[in-house]
């Protein structure tokens, strides 16, 4: 099922009510962590492991929903540790981190019934719309019901389209500027730091490219405010936010 959270994102929850269950295998502690934050943003219940023998016995009691899983492991390799999850959870879906994009890798974790992969580095916003994605498709989540569409004020984002609107007129955006659109969409009136954006948006490894969030926010200005009250703010020393017009407020 589905519901709009206090933040105005569409959250996606268990048949019960209660939170979707993530469970992230990767033994690179900074990379869990930050991945952890970003799943706990979308209302999700994370718990962790640094290697496939701890993951299995996180999984036997925690019954991760789906699992986010780095081919290859200090103890063993991603497919191995795949295997004694479905043994436990028949049909789990997984996500596969790898390090390598080859055909070899993509095909081998397919056959292993991975549902899905993505290549280090990643940004992080990739990783939580396939995870999104990977739920629905798989019926991971029981009695969900998509409902995609974001707004705030005036202004809204389909996330399955892609489309954007303001007051009913087509906005076209850049990849980029729809993830940082659709960021700023799931946290309305909240704001986040240039460091969160990044996380976010860009990579878990932004090293030195701050003033990318500074570019990309005037992009998106002139395509929603220009013309109309200010929906984007900066909040100086803090961050940027959105909220709806003060005509809409």
């Amino acid at each position: 099922m589905t519901t709009i959270s206090p933040q105005g994102r569409t959250e996606l929850l268990r048949a019960d009510g209660s939170p979707v269950r993530v469970l992230v295998v990767d033994d690179e502690v900074s990379l869990t962590e930050l991945l952890s934050m970003a799943l706990r943003y979308e209302g999700w219940e994370i718990r962790s492991a640094g290697d496939g023998a701890e993951a299995v016995r996180v999984a036997r009691s925690f019954r991760p929903d789906v699992v986010v899983l780095d081919l290859m492991l200090p103890d063993m390799d991603g497919l191995s540790v795949l295997g004694r999850l479905r043994r436990e959870l028949p049909g789990v879906p997984a996500l596969f981190l790898t390090a390598k994009d080859t055909a070899e890798n993509r095909v081998a974790g397919l056959t292993a019934g991975g549902d899905d992969h993505v290549t280090k580095p990643f940004g992080l916003e990739d990783v939580v719309a396939r995870l999104r994605g990977l739920i629905r498709r798989t019926g991971a989540v029981p009695g969900r019901r998509s409902d995609s569409v974001l707004a705030v004020g005036d202004l809204t984002l389909d996330e399955d389209s892609r489309e954007v609107t303001r007051g009913g007129e087509p906005i076209h955006l850049t990849a980029t500027e729809f993830e940082l659109l659709r960021y700023l969409m799931r946290n309305p009136r909240r704001v986040l730091s240039k460091a969160q954006i990044l996380d976010r948006v860009w990579s878990y490894d932004f090293g030195g490219r701050a003033n990318v969030v500074e570019l990309y926010i005037s992009y998106l200005r002139r395509k929603i405010d220009a013309g109309r009250e200010p929906m984007i703010h900066t909040r100086r020393g803090a961050g940027y936010l959105i909220k709806p017009a003060a005509s809409a407020a």
